[in-house]
């Protein structure tokens, strides 16, 4: 037993190895997952006291759980029988695809990493860039909604800032998750995107199975009280307009009303911006016809580097100011279960509601003036913008809070330094270049000037 045993030094070296790995697995790592796991249960009893909508169980699941849970639904089985069936594949074949869907889809929410890290990230982003205002906002509408209900934020989708914007502004009441496109499938960004309890969606995908297994996971998620935020354009808006609503994700949530599920409370959300990064890209992308508009690398380090020089030189003035606008909830157990269409029923009635309390800032309205107005006079031009502040503030709508003279004079350098426009004592003249952009941004708010003449990219 004490006899001295040689070997070669590079197999004691895979002995250690093998030894430490062993340990770690054994010993080292469970203790250090119960540690963490008990500050996080510490924390989400914490914010729980706090937050007007605690965070529901079925969130702090863990993912390894939810996905066999998912998976081994009796609806998501019967779909892996059928996929079988009609792709003639072995079912343990279609369940393994089912399974990769099921793990693409879930998330592993952390409560640490979505309050100290992503909301800290979120509220510091915001106002590095804008500054935040709220618009139209019902305050006593939103606290009286009911406790047990599954609240669902329906936004229109201006900018992917709006995924940051309103993470800021809703993380002192609740832990939203959002329905992420495809675009944030890249490491390291979508585990940053999962700990903060989005999920994935392939949004061009038209397999059976996979939108029977989003489908299941939507609607489980709903029914455990799931806090979620979905854009029902389903994309950016390539014009400023408010786009048309996909009913994919709103008919999964509306289908499975049943008498014994939670009621589900939609609070539409109005966004609005005075300038967004993306706005080139999107206007390319609708000249262009495609919506494949990701900026190449080269351009992104010069944008970048642009951005940084002009903060160290403090020539950055910021992107103007983001507004969010909140409507009156809107609750599913008002529509009748026997309502005709009732997803378009549903879509129609949010739409018009996020229409309503889209904010009028100061550069889509002067936007708008310019492009409507009969003379490049500036003094008439005050005066349009005048009228137009005097309508909002008679139809009790949000509107900038400056003064005409101040709002149009601003505004106005701000179009110059971006080259929109041409500046003379008295005259203002749109640039070529900048009438697309000019377009784009008052399509932003033309809902809310019916009458006047339609403007086209």
């Amino acid at each position: 037993m004490t006899q001295t045993v040689s070997m070669p030094l590079w197999a004691f070296i895979l002995i250690l190895l093998f030894a430490a790995v062993t340990f770690a697995s054994h010993f080292l790592f469970p203790s250090v997952r119960w540690f963490f796991r008990k500050r996080a249960e510490r924390l989400v009893e914490q914010l729980n006291t706090r937050l007007q909508r605690p965070i529901e169980p079925f969130k702090l699941a863990r993912r390894y759980d939810m996905i066999q849970r998912l998976i081994h639904d009796p609806e998501v089985t019967h779909a892996i029988v059928e996929h079988a069936r009609r792709e003639n594949i072995p079912e343990n074949v279609a369940f393994e695809k089912a399974k990769r869907y099921a793990r693409e889809i879930v998330p592993s929410f952390s409560a640490t990493a979505y309050f100290t890290v992503g909301a800290r990230l979120a509220k510091w982003l915001s106002r590095a860039f804008y500054r935040v205002r709220l618009g139209r906002f019902d305050r006593a509408a939103l606290e009286e909604i009911d406790p047990n209900a599954t609240v669902i934020f329906v936004i229109n989708h201006r900018s992917n800032m709006d995924y940051v914007l309103v993470t800021y502004l809703i993380s002192r009441t609740s832990a939203l998750s959002y329905a992420v496109g495809e675009w944030a499938r890249v490491w390291p960004l979508s585990g940053l995107i999962r700990a903060m309890g989005a999920y994935f969606i392939r949004r061009r995908s038209r397999g059976v199975l996979y939108r029977r297994v989003l489908e299941r996971y939507v609607q489980m998620a709903t029914d455990g009280g799931v806090t979620q935020a979905i854009f029902p354009e389903g994309g950016l808006s390539l014009t400023g307009k408010l786009g048309q609503p996909k009913l994919g994700l709103l008919n999964y949530i509306i289908s499975n009303r049943s008498e014994n599920t939670r009621d589900v409370i939609f609070v539409p959300v109005g966004v609005n911006y005075d300038q967004i990064f993306e706005d080139q890209f999107l206007i390319r992308a609708e000249k262009t016809g495609k919506r494949r508009f990701r900026p190449s690398f080269i351009s992104v380090v010069k944008a970048t580097t642009r951005h940084i020089w002009a903060r160290l030189t403090r020539r950055f003035l910021g992107f103007g100011t983001a507004c969010v606008g909140f409507g009156p909830p809107l609750e599913l157990s008002s529509f009748p279960q026997d309502t005709p269409n009732i997803t378009e029923a549903v879509a129609d009635e949010l739409m018009q509601r996020i229409a309503s309390v889209v904010p009028v800032l100061a550069v889509p309205l002067l936007a708008h003036v310019l492009l409507h107005a009969e003379t490049s006079d500036r003094d008439q031009i005050l005066q349009d913008v005048e009228k137009i502040l005097a309508d909002l503030a008679q139809r009790q709508m949000p509107a900038p809070h400056r003064k005409a003279n101040q709002l149009v004079t601003q505004t106005l350098e701000r179009f110059a330094n971006r080259g929109l426009v041409e500046l003379t004592e008295k005259n203002v003249e749109i640039t070529p270049f900048g009438r697309d952009i000019l377009i784009y941004y008052a399509n932003t708010i033309a809902h809310h000037f019916p009458n006047a003449a339609t403007q086209k990219i």
